[in-house]
């Protein structure tokens, strides 16, 4: 991996998607063990999973990996705190309420 180029890695993994009342949420396992680093790109390969309403549903799928050049992942690693300030909410007002 050089200053401005990307590798491609094409993984195994498992996704999980949940419909539950207690728990909304879709999770990407790698088999194999692979990590993601910061600026890496992860495309999960396969028609979109659907849950229906009170079910987890749990699938096999491939992965691929687009692995960030050094450059780009320095980039991220020096904006990422300014956009994750992007996500948070202030709210300044004079009213006291308890």
């Amino acid at each position: 991996m050089g200053l401005l180029t990307k590798d491609i890695e094409r993984v195994p993994c498992t996704v999980e998607v949940s419909h539950c009342f207690e728990s909304l949420h879709a999770h990407v396992r790698f088999d194999d063990g692979s990590v993601v680093y910061p600026g890496d790109e992860v495309k999960v390969q396969g028609p979109e999973i659907m849950a229906p309403f009170g079910e987890v549903v749990t699938e096999k799928r491939q992965a691929t990996i687009v692995r960030a050049s050094k450059l780009e992942r320095l980039w991220t690693r020096l904006t990422g705190d300014l956009e994750v300030m992007e996500l948070c909410e202030f709210s300044f007002s004079e009213e006291v309420t308890l």
